[in-house]
């Protein structure tokens, strides 16, 4: 299936420039809308204090402090993201079924991120969210987490500086797990596309289920070659180890299953997955 549509949170940190511009670059790639999305508080939730916690002149004051710099904050990232579709030849349009090429669109929303996310997720063939790092706060985290298991769809986190190119060799991240066939299945129609794709394996990370010869097997169904390598731990880290092998690939999209710790909203992601969150310096599809 082809990529037609995706949806790019945006939260007004320097990293959403990564994020749009990794999107851009799948729009290019598959000619696709992208649906940018900016969160911001409105002034309402101020004026909603009440006089018994501040008098309603302070109020009012910050209510209109709070407007200005919310103005201020949009245009900025609106006029950020028109320069990044610019610079990739992307026309600012909202979605049409006539459009020939890609474009893109900026929205405004309100209320909770992580709730937003999920449902305008379900209704796109990938999101794109910024790079992870460890000490990124709640309200990232959640939407996050909404991406990867409240929408059914698959999530592409953005390295930390902008790919040249996503999808001309891939890895696969195979352990026989359901999450990491969906990780397949999401990564599919690239795979179609890619010059070279490799399906990574190693013994402690595989789990009961088909081995990594019979996904070969079936990708050879679909049209897809591809060669079967075992990595190894390194630092006593499955993820690192994952990731140095995609490296050594010259990879530049690494496809796996997401798994989440049940303590998920405390730890964030656990093992391979929070490993390759936080350390991946090349575009990650995960599916769940």
């Amino acid at each position: 299936m082809a990529i037609k549509k995706l949806l790019v949170p945006l939260y007004g940190t320097p990293a959403d420039d990564v994020a749009v511009a990794t999107a851009a670059l799948v729009a290019t790639t598959w000619r696709a809308h992208m649906v940018a999305v900016y969160f911001y508080r409105a002034t309402a939730s101020i004026q909603a204090l009440g006089p018994d916690i501040f008098p309603i002149g302070m109020i009012n004051e910050m209510a209109e402090e709070a407007e200005s710099e919310r103005a201020t904050v949009i245009q900025a990232a609106q006029a950020r993201f028109a320069a990044a579709c610019g610079a990739h030849g992307i026309a600012v349009a909202r979605a049409s079924r006539d459009a020939v090429g890609a474009s893109g669109e900026f929205v405004l929303t309100t209320g909770r991120e992580d709730e937003a996310v999920a449902k305008l997720a379900r209704l796109a063939d990938l999101t794109v969210l910024p790079h992870l790092n460890h000490d990124d706060d709640a309200v990232f985290a959640d939407a996050l987490h909404a991406a990867l298991f409240d929408s059914g769809r698959p999530v592409l986190i953005a390295p930390p500086q902008p790919p040249a190119a996503i999808g001309t060799r891939i890895c696969i991240a195979w352990n026989g797990t359901a999450e990491s066939a969906s990780g397949v299945q999401a990564v599919l129609p690239w795979l179609k596309r890619a010059q070279a794709v490799r399906v990574l394996t190693a013994t402690g990370y595989h789990r009961r289920g088909p081995e990594a010869a019979a996904l070969a097997d079936y990708l050879a169904l679909h049209e897809v070659k591809a060669e079967v390598t075992q990595f190894e731990p390194m630092e006593k880290s499955v993820g690192i180890g994952l990731l140095a092998a995609a490296q050594a690939f010259g990879a530049d999209l690494l496809a796996m299953g997401a798994y989440s710790h049940p303590r998920w909203r405390q730890t964030i992601l656990g093992g391979v997955t929070r490993t390759v969150l936080e350390r991946a310096a090349l575009p990650v599809l995960m599916s769940r």
